[in-house]
């Protein structure tokens, strides 16, 4: 029961319609409980004791941190008066270290099962090569694994919550109901966003009535949805695959066809992935929640820095608030920056700045690194994130330079053609990384860059173009959709305090009519769907 199919819409229709003729409002997330549970036993029952027992631990970990702080709390008031200043301090101390080590229990379960199920086999095969590489006559075995779905997504959202209740930022949750509904929220369990305790939790418990404004805005971004992902996305993913079936016959490509199959990539991959947040989004807005969003154009930006806060937002949110900020403000960082500026370099314009920028620089890197193991159990996902991870490290590092050249130069940041130039070049170094997304390894990674180079043919690469499963039909098809997802992005990105559904509704009628018409005579016209297609997974399903 895909987010794309027939079954899907029918059932998020019985839910709501479920959902809002229950005459007992503050009983109505049971009926999202219910609708989550059935669509993941419908999608992955054989799995879905990994998602309990993620909720179930998360949960009871939660409270026994929640009971820790509580009587901290209760013995601290009772010594007041007896205990001096160094008495609470010492106490303080060793019950944050025992707050961490409650924390870490839940962090190590769920992130252990996380990490063997997606990379015992990964880094079993990468121990095997190291000791053969030795001439150790040992193996260790494979085993076959499969990934629950949607288990990065529920880990990662089950992770930031236990955190939070260690930090005391929440309460946590005492209904164990409620807080499974929390976890396996069935619009988003698939591809995410991942949403914190603070901003979700209340939506899903509090009952909402239906809303015509809302349901309609809700229909209409999942229509949208379903143009990216059906009429783009599952249109381009014929011409890459066919690239990438195989590591012999990806190799033989031409550098033109590897370069047309990366931009097409781009393409494929922000239609799918923001499609299926599109629709995610709106299913929940038919209830009256609302989920992040997790796309704000991220092709228009102008660093690599701000394409990475514009795309897959909630996982970079995730990121900055449980790995980032810890990693810049802890004390290893910033001693290692107090010593450089210590130094004679240190004290130099050029060493200060390097010296303050240190610890987030760093991190920053250890950051990227980690997501892109996060997409997959390869060294090119290594690849992926080092790339990105040691860009964004050296423009923080030498931003001062780049400002110098800048002011020398007399340009104007603000001029059309040198943002556009930002844009291009951004959109580069982004293509380069998603060489390391495509290619079958890490090895035909770089060969992809190589070729870049130095085995460009037009001839060759229009005659491979034209073989990939897509006739010229198709190709003038993506590249007038693509134009049209433009055109709406570039409207969004000029008025970026409101949307495109809420501009609409000042249109006239007829405007509007016609337009969802359009779209909608689109997807059932050129939609990849139908007898004998077998629906393209989302590309983050298995994450």
């Amino acid at each position: 029961m895909t987010y794309t199919s027939i079954k899907f819409i029918l059932f998020v229709l019985a839910t709501a319609l479920i959902y809002f003729v229950l005459p007992w409002k503050k009983y109505r997330w049971t009926v999202l409980l219910a609708a989550s549970a059935v669509f993941y036993c419908l999608a992955a029952y054989k799995y879905a004791v990994f998602i309990l027992f993620t909720a179930l631990s998360t949960m009871l970990i939660g409270l026994w941190l929640d009971k820790v702080n509580t009587a901290s709390k209760a013995f601290l008031k009772s010594k007041k008066g007896e205990w001096d200043r160094e008495q609470k301090k010492a106490y303080k101390n060793k019950l944050k270290v025992k707050k961490r080590w409650i924390m870490a229990l839940c962090l190590i379960l769920n992130f252990g099962i996380l990490a063997f199920l997606k990379y015992f086999n990964f880094f079993a095969g990468s121990l095997n090569d190291v000791l053969g590489s030795f001439g150790i006559d040992f193996s260790v075995p494979t085993l076959k694994l499969f990934l629950p779905l949607g288990i990065s997504f529920y880990t990662f959202q089950s992770m930031g919550y236990i955190v939070d209740v260690y930090r005391e930022k929440i309460k946590p949750q005492t209904n164990p109901f409620k807080f499974l509904l929390f976890v396996s929220f069935f619009p988003q369990i698939i591809q995410g966003p991942i949403s914190n305790y603070e901003q979700l939790g209340h939506q899903l418990f509090e009952g909402h009535d239906f809303d015509f404004t809302r349901f309609k805005h809700g229909s209409q971004l999942i229509m949208w949805g379903f143009f990216k992902k059906l009429v783009i996305a599952d249109r381009a993913v014929v011409a890459i695959n066919t690239v990438t079936s195989s590591f012999q016959g990806y190799s033989k490509y031409s550098g033109t066809t590897l370069t047309f199959t990366i931009l097409l990539y781009a393409f494929q991959l922000y239609a799918d992935f923001s499609g299926g947040i599109d629709i995610s989004r709106g299913v929940a807005q038919l209830f009256g929640i609302d989920l992040i969003d997790n796309f704000k154009r991220p092709y228009f930006s102008k660093s690599i820095n701000e394409y990475w806060r514009r795309w897959h937002i909630s996982l970079g949110a995730w990121m900055k608030d449980y790995v980032f900020n810890p990693l810049a403000i802890s004390s290893a960082f910033l001693n290692a920056s107090k010593k450089m500026k210590a130094t004679r370099f240190g004290k130099t314009s050029a060493g200060a700045h390097i010296a303050k920028v240190l610890p987030t620089a760093f991190a920053s890197l250890i950051v990227f690194l980690l997501v892109g193991i996060w997409h997959g159990a390869s060294y090119k996902y290594v690849a992926f994130g080092l790339w990105n991870g040691v860009i964004i490290m050296l423009s923080t590092l030498m931003q001062p330079l780049f400002d110098g050249v800048t002011d020398k130069l007399h340009i104007n940041r603000k001029n059309f053609f040198f943002r556009l130039f930002q844009m291009v070049r951004t959109f580069i170094v982004v293509l380069i990384g998603y060489v390391f997304d495509v290619a079958p390894s890490f090895k035909l990674g770089m060969m992809t860059i190589t070729r870049f180079f130095t085995d460009q043919s037009i001839d060759r690469g229009a005659s491979e173009i034209l073989k990939l499963g897509l006739n010229w039909k198709d190709l003038v098809l993506l590249g007038v959709c693509v134009v049209v997802v433009w055109v709406v992005s570039m409207i969004q990105e000029k008025h970026a305090d409101t949307t495109i559904r809420e501009m609409l509704d000042k249109k006239p009628f007829i405007l509007r009519f016609v337009l969802f018409f359009l779209l909608m005579i689109s997807i059932i016209i050129f939609g990849i769907y139908g007898s004998g297609y077998a629906a393209s997974d989302f590309v983050y399903m298995q994450f």
